[in-house]
């Protein structure tokens, strides 16, 4: 443990202590007579006197010492020798064991060690030093290494201190605080630092002086863990004009993981309010604790890690095991719980994940307690299959709060209770196989029942809909060439059939390294939709919604509005070349579709390559299927991606330039500019890959992404560019990198697939004729996979959040920018001023957009206006800038005065005035004073 400083005056009398390391600065000694099994005669006399003390008294067998200034070692120090001269050091740290206080002296080397060399004075050293280490007891007591707030009496002495040195309004809520260093170009100060909802701030008082610093997270471009010459762990913050490196964290993990989720609220809410929804807990930005944000992280992974709907809320993790009768051992994991799911994940990676919606849960028992079978329960599902999990903490409050999910659950279905209970009359057995089979197997996707629900509810409008997939009317059979083909796709249906059997069938099947090598390979045609909706989990929204799709079809068709207007104008550009659109039934299926999403999701409307996709989901599925894949696309696969500005798009794309930069290096180094790669990259994410590659390609990278996410477009992507390293790295300019990329595509062809080649539209054709080499999809799939499939969800979601700041301050800039374009030729006002007057006009519009629940941001910014109009300020606000920047001040007046020209700027009446305003109202006082007297007047 660490210790209050002591000072220790070591003498030639007693050797009782042993050193055991040393550095420059810190010694580690052993107690003499520990661990020596009674040697020496010393070594027992030390064990005497301290066997002999008082057990509160007794000395910890192991310390460390920092040495004074002036303090000499002679030598080298060797184990077992004693220390020459009289010195004086101080105690910093004492442990029990070797382990605890190693930890401490790694500690030290790591954080310490580098950072003292760049004192020249030695009692700065040891002031620095000893103000780190009761900086780290205060913390460690005050937090106990996990929830300050468990502690309130210390929580709310650090508010304390935090609102007399910042002097924020009540408002500002103070989230959390850490003991660190801010470097200060070569030197460190020590401090805390404070995580507010808006701002992070330091505070340093050392030797003298005091050092405040307060950054708004609206501000931070960059925030990540990094290094330096003097440090090996360090969070640096990078805003407009400067970068803060922090360090020496106790717990360095944890404080940036609540940095990085500020950050990302802060700014979203802020700056991206256009389609950012918070969770229902952080709505009010006064009411976020830690513990919330923490919250927020773990359900945003478990979400992105299973793909479930946004509003879904993580409730238990417990690790267990699950008997995988595959494998016919139990396999240890997770369980997952949330609103509607229970979900389970493999410690080893990649080895098994089950997602078990309670829809279609019958019943969750518990079983006898055994020493084979610790705390074990069955989870029974409708596809007439069991799970059994063990090894389960707290098993029985689990089951009782599943039991009451369920019910919940089927209270939204009633149309489940009743099979539910006739179910439950007959409870599933559980032999040593958990997959239970009757006659024949379970028909891919819903039941029978699920399939009856809807049907009822379709019944007077079932004209509307197509009843099957359009590939089914309109397959072009009975070409030549195309029997090799159709053999393939039989061996592949009938790997399908034995995988089915072996791990499932249904959106509960057991999904291992297996079946992503059979997708791999690509799905047979006549499962690929139905493996669609399974993978992507789009079957449970499907059964839970029935009748859902014809109400949306029939509130939305026939109105018109500016989506409407866009899906018009590009329903003939989708897939044109097949001939499922080039007849009134797929573009009337392919408008139903489009418009119904525009009207459920009015925030995402339609926008721009959705018609590509939906051309495609409408080939492999039926219509009110190819809807409900839609929704799970564009609402959590590719969250934010289909909206005007595209921030999720952009957001991978800065994710795929850092791969590019770790994967491919030698690729980097050549292409000093990545941007075009980048620019390149965002049609491949937008329309994942369908309209730059041939068709019956292109459905085979569809096939992976609705497996693995995002992760199989990047993993593609990089794939795809180290194919064509050499030929990149010699180009001359983006346009010949842009026709190297576009003429390999065009030749990525699919020889297994049973359909005639369909030509691409969408695609880029050069004039160049020299031949190009094919390339088989299943072959660059694989070579994806094998050298580029590594990357873990949690680490993609983490480079998400560190570039999602960054596009969002570069959108920020370019808003700026365009805003400066538009105004300064109406206004007299030098450029470099304007732009100082913008800066102040921003800060004072998010001033207010901080503290003011009544006034919401999505009133005062609205990233769909024009730019000009974007921020808007309202009376007090313009009061307060005039004070500040207007010539004509007046004393008491000056409010007054203020007041009258907010109202003449305030055309429209609705109280806010844009940044143009602002600027023509100075424009105008500043050259001829006079003219806006004169205005008034009239």
């Amino acid at each position: 443990m660490w210790l209050k400083p002591e000072e220790v005056l070591l003498k030639n009398a007693l050797k009782l202590w042993v050193t055991q390391k040393s550095s420059g600065y810190f010694i580690l000694q052993r107690r003499r007579g520990h661990g020596d099994g009674g040697g020496r005669f010393t070594g027992r006399l030390v064990g005497a006197l301290d066997a002999v003390l008082d057990s509160n008294a007794r000395v910890a067998p192991f310390r460390i010492l920092l040495q004074v200034p002036g303090s000499q070692v002679y030598s080298a120090i060797a184990c077992g020798e004693l220390l020459n001269g009289s010195e004086v050091y101080w105690a910093i740290a004492i442990g029990a064991t070797a382990e605890e206080i190693n930890q401490h002296w790694e500690w030290l080397e790591q954080n310490l060690l580098h950072t003292l060399s760049v004192f020249d004075n030695k009692e700065d050293i040891v002031s620095f030093v000893k103000g780190k280490v009761k900086a780290l007891i205060a913390e460690e007591t005050s937090s106990k290494l996990a929830e300050q707030e468990e502690d309130p009496e210390k929580f709310r002495e650090a508010l304390v201190k935090f609102e007399s040195r910042f002097n924020f309004p009540e408002a500002e809520k103070l989230i959390t605080y850490y003991s660190c260093c801010c470097w200060k170009g070569k030197v460190p100060r020590q401090g805390w630092l404070y995580l507010s909802i808006n701002h992070l701030c330091f505070y340093s008082f050392f030797l003298g002086k005091e050092l405040k610093l307060i950054i708004p997270w609206v501000e931070v471009q960059k925030l990540e863990r990094t290094s330096n010459v003097f440090m090996t762990d360090t969070v640096r913050v990078t805003t407009a004009n400067k970068e803060r490196d922090f360090s020496t964290f106790l717990n360095i993990a944890e404080a940036f993981r609540i940095m990085e989720q500020l950050a990302d609220v802060t700014l979203r809410r802020l700056l991206d309010n256009e389609i950012f929804e918070l969770d229902p807990g952080l709505q009010d930005p006064t009411q976020i604790t830690k513990r919330d944000l923490e919250a927020r992280a773990q359900n945003e992974f478990f979400r992105a890690f299973f793909r479930l709907p946004r509003k879904e809320k993580l409730h238990e993790v417990v690790d267990c095991s699950l008997w995988t009768p595959f494998s016919r051992c139990h396999t240890a994991g997770r369980m997952y719980t949330s609103d509607s799911y229970i979900c389970f994940a493999s410690k080893e990676n990649g080895c098994c994940t089950v997602i078990i919606p309670l829809r279609e849960v019958i019943s969750i028992e518990k079983m006898e307690d055994t020493s084979l079978l610790p705390n074990p329960i069955i989870v029974s599902i409708r596809s007439k299959t069991a799970f059994q999990f063990i090894e389960l903490k707290d098993r029985d409050t689990l089951v009782e709060n599943l039991l009451q999910r369920l019910k919940e659950v089927n209270s939204i279905n009633p149309v489940h209770c009743n099979n539910l209970q006739n179910n439950n009359q007959n409870s599933l057995a559980f032999g040593s196989m958990c997959v239970l089979r009757d006659g024949e197997p379970a028909h891919l996707g819903t039941e029978a029942s699920q399939m009856k629900e809807r049907s009822e509810c379709e019944k007077e409008n079932s004209y509307l809909l197509n009843a099957e997939a359009l590939r089914s009317d309109f397959h072009q059979s009975g070409i030549s060439g195309l029997d090799f083909g159709k053999s393939r796709e039989q061996i592949k249906e009938s790997l399908w059939d034995d995988h089915f059997v072996e791990y499932g069938r249904t959106v509960c099947m057991f999904r291992t390294e297996k079946i992503r090598k059979l997708v791999a390979m690509g799905i047979p045609e006549s499962l690929r939709g139905k493996l669609w909706l399974l993978f992507s989990d789009a079957e449970t929204d499907l059964a839970s919604h029935p009748g859902y799709y014809i109400h949306l079809v029939e509130a939305s068709m026939g109105k018109c509005c500016m989506a409407t207007e866009e899906i018009e104008r590009d329903l003939y550009r989708s897939l044109p070349e097949h001939p499922a659109f080039q007849s009134e039934t797929g573009i009337a299926a392919l408008r139903r579709v489009l418009t119904a999403y525009a009207h459920r999701n009015p925030k995402i409307g339609y926008c721009q390559s959705m018609n590509i996709l939906t051309s495609v989901l409408l080939l492999y599925a039926k219509e009110e299927e190819a809807f409900w894949l839609l929704v799970a696309v564009c609402e959590r696969m590719l969250p934010d991606y289909f909206n005007h500005r595209v921030i999720g798009a952009q957001v991978d794309q800065s994710v795929f330039e850092e791969l590019i930069k770790e994967q491919l290096p030698e690729l980097a180094e050549h292409m000093k500019d990545l941007t075009a790669l980048a620019s390149i990259s965002l049609s491949w994410f937008l329309t994942l890959f369908l309209s730059i590659m041939p068709l019956e390609s292109a459905v085979n990278v569809v096939d992976c992404f609705f497996y693995d996410g995002i992760k199989a477009i990047f993993q593609l992507g990089l794939a795809i560019l180290e194919a064509n390293a050499v030929d990149l790295c010699n180009s001359k300019d983006d346009g010949q990198a842009l026709m190297i990329l576009s003429r390999f595509l065009e030749h990525v062809k699919n020889e297994e697939s049973p359909l005639p080649p369909i030509g691409n539209h969408h695609a880029f054709f050069s004039d160049d004729q020299e031949a190009s080499p094919v390339t088989e999809i299943a072959n660059l799939i694989h070579d994806s996979y094998e050298k580029f499939g590594d990357h873990s969800v949690a680490q993609i979601e983490h480079m998400r959040y560190k570039h999602r700041i960054r596009v969002l301050q570069s959108h920020e800039d370019t808003t700026k920018q365009n805003v400066l374009r538009v105004v300064i030729p109406d206004v007299s006002i030098l450029p470099e001023d304007l732009e100082e007057l913008y800066d102040l006009f921003k800060r004072e519009h998010l001033i207010r957009c901080y503290w003011e629940m009544t006034s919401p941001v999505a009133e005062r910014h609205d990233p769909s206006r024009p730019y000009a109009e974007q921020y808007r300020i309202d009376a007090q606000q313009f009061t307060n800038l005039y004070r500040l920047v207007s010539p004509w001040t007046c004393g008491e007046h000056t409010d007054i005065l203020a007041q009258r020209t907010f109202r003449l700027l305030d055309e429209n009446m609705d109280r806010l005035i844009e940044f143009k305003g602002l600027a023509s109202c100075l424009g105008i006082s500043s050259p001829a004073g006079w003219k806006i007297l004169c205005i008034m007047e009239k």
